[in-house]
């Protein structure tokens, strides 16, 4: 399951976005600092409206949704890496994430206290990013000395060369994401999990009147996203509050008279898939049609392993159509009699869309 985790200042909207997001959450969303004392988790289903139309074209019982999990993670303030506000426990949560979600106020309202007293949008995103460097250029020093005491060891050499590099880039004000590491490379990092390799999504929270158009604390931090190679969007943890507490049609009217065509939610989720080279196969029948969330390249062995191991390990084939055909033709029946479906083998690259279905032995 995609894990993102939201992080910001205290006070920028973290966790009346989380509540919004995911309806059965728990958080507690009050105006003071560290509201958040532990990490809130929640899940939500992925929204896609290809789903019901596969459910009913293969007259399915059940509908099963890909799902996403958000972590509500304590607002982190000034001097965190080394131990302010709620310090170091909360960096640790990151480093379990995918993706990073980073809440930038964006929003003037006196009655909401700010933590640096105004609104800044570029200080406080800065604030938040330089956090997160000191905090891996501490874990780096940590790991080198450590290995230090390996010199002969070749593995060690080559893990000390590639942290040299990281440490570097990092202490000159950039990141462990925007250096260009090979695949071994990248391999010989992830166990330390580093919060500047993590992808980012740069949320500005605004408040209505500005959601459609942005403002210019949006513009300002849309600029950082487009230089880091990150992805900023607009979403306004005002309105998804209210859009909770409205059935369907009322949402679209709302939304539509505020200029957008999506909440936040659908924003937030496309972003992610975007960032993290994602995409959607579909598998279809009686008893469910079912949402498969996969890496973009994956081949059709890999994609069946999402399903059960097993499925990789004895693939022989997998029939195959792409969901835009497939409800043109109208049932996989007719597909297969019009010579629709087809049989790709083990190379096969899934696509977007894709319907399958995987013939294994075991």
């Amino acid at each position: 399951m995609l894990k993102a985790g939201i992080v910001g200042l205290p006070n920028v909207g973290k966790s009346t976005l989380f509540n919004a997001l995911v309806a059965n959450a728990k958080a507690q969303a009050a105006n003071f600092p560290f509201c958040t004392i532990e990490p809130n988790i929640g899940s939500v289903s992925v929204p896609d409206e290809r789903l019901s139309l596969l459910a009913e074209l293969s007259r399915s019982k059940a509908i099963v949704p890909t799902r996403m999990e958000f972590v509500d993670i304590a607002g982190l303030v000034k001097g965190a890496s080394k131990g302010e506000g709620l310090g170091n426990k909360f960096l640790a949560n990151i480093r379990e994430v995918d993706a990073i979600v980073h809440v930038v106020r964006c929003f003037e309202d006196p009655n909401i206290i700010h933590v640096a007293g105004d609104i800044g949008s570029l200080r406080d995103a800065e604030i938040i990013n330089i956090e997160l460097g000191l905090a891996d250029l501490s874990q780096i020093e940590k790991r080198r000395e450590r290995i230090k005491k390996q010199k002969s060891n070749k593995e060690a050499i080559e893990e000390d060369l590639v942290l040299e590099k990281i440490y570097r880039e990092i202490s000159n004000g950039g990141s462990a994401r925007s250096l260009k590491l090979s695949n071994d490379e990248k391999k010989i990092i992830k166990p330390l999990g580093l919060l500047t390799s993590k992808p980012i999504i740069y949320a500005n929270n605004l408040n209505e009147d500005d959601l459609s158009s942005g403002n210019n604390f949006s513009r300002e931090v849309d600029e950082l996203a487009e230089k880091e190679g990150a992805i900023g969007i607009k979403i306004s943890a005002q309105v998804e509050a209210e859009l909770i507490q409205l059935n369907e049609k009322d949402r679209t009217d709302y939304l539509e008279g505020l200029g957008v065509e999506e909440g936040g939610l659908q924003t937030l989720i496309k972003a992610s898939y975007s960032l993290l080279g994602l995409q959607t196969y579909f598998t279809t029948g009686e008893k469910e049609t079912r949402a498969w969330t996969i890496r973009k390249g994956m081949t059709a062995p890999q994609a069946a392993g999402m399903i059960h191991t097993d499925f990789e390990k004895g693939f022989i084939r997998a029939n195959t159509i792409g969901y835009e055909q497939l409800i043109k033709v109208g049932s996989l029946l007719e597909a297969k009699n019009k010579g629709l479906l087809r049989s790709e083998g083990k190379d096969y690259i899934v696509e977007e869309g894709d319907v399958m279905e995987f013939l294994f032995n075991v």
